[in-house]
């Protein structure tokens, strides 16, 4: 999201987190960063695979992302814990339902298109399509919306994903995610939450 500091300003120039600094060299957007990753660490080829139409698959996963699952799954994060957190106010139930309603709308999208039956998203081995996916879709459970619990295709998949990742690994991945609601009792600095609140209400819009 937003960072007003001046060290993100210098990294990026979107003034947005997350940014890369590598040397001299600066990029922004949290999928231009892991494919740069990806490429310059030499990764195994599950990951970003170098077949043209697996990539393809990968590439049309992440191009889907960022307006249908990324549109809808961290508002449910915003709604419950960070807006009331600088606002000093809860929304009302019927916007997290709005959100809730896309969301699933999103989800019988991803199972039904992207998922179908396979183990991951391209086919039998995760991909960074499966990173970006699950990240994003592990925030509505830290604020208690378990999006997992009726839908036992993505339930399956959810665990698939554990176990390539590694459960440790996983779990301290989400560790921040998952104990969001913590973040309720911090004391919050009263010029950032005039800075802040503005751009969180902006974002439900």
């Amino acid at each position: 999201g937003p960072s007003n500091s001046e060290g993100a300003g210098k990294i990026s120039l979107l003034k947005k987190v997350p940014a890369l600094k590598d040397g001299d060299f600066t990029l922004a957007e949290c999928t231009a960063i892991l494919l740069y990753l990806s490429r310059k660490y030499n990764t195994p080829d599950h990951w970003y695979p170098s077949d043209i139409q697996k990539r393809a698959r990968v590439d049309e996963y992440l191009s889907w992302h960022h307006a249908n699952i990324r549109a809808n799954a961290p508002k449910t994060m915003w709604i419950k814990v960070l807006i009331p957190l600088f606002t000093g106010q809860p929304l009302p139930s019927e916007k997290l339902q709005e959100v809730m309603e896309g969301l699933s709308t999103s989800l019988k999208q991803f199972e039904e298109r992207f998922l179908q039956d396979k183990a991951f998203i391209i086919g039998s081995e995760i991909s960074l399509a499966d990173l970006v996916a699950i990240v994003e879709l592990m925030q509505p459970v830290g604020v208690g919306c378990d999006i997992f619990e009726d839908r036992p295709r993505l339930r399956e998949w959810r665990r698939r994903v554990e176990d390539a990742v590694g459960k440790e690994l996983f779990f301290q991945a989400h560790e921040m995610i998952l104990n969001i609601k913590e973040l309720s009792n911090i004391q919050i600095d009263p010029q950032l939450k005039e800075q802040l609140a503005p751009v969180l209400m902006k974002m439900l819009k």
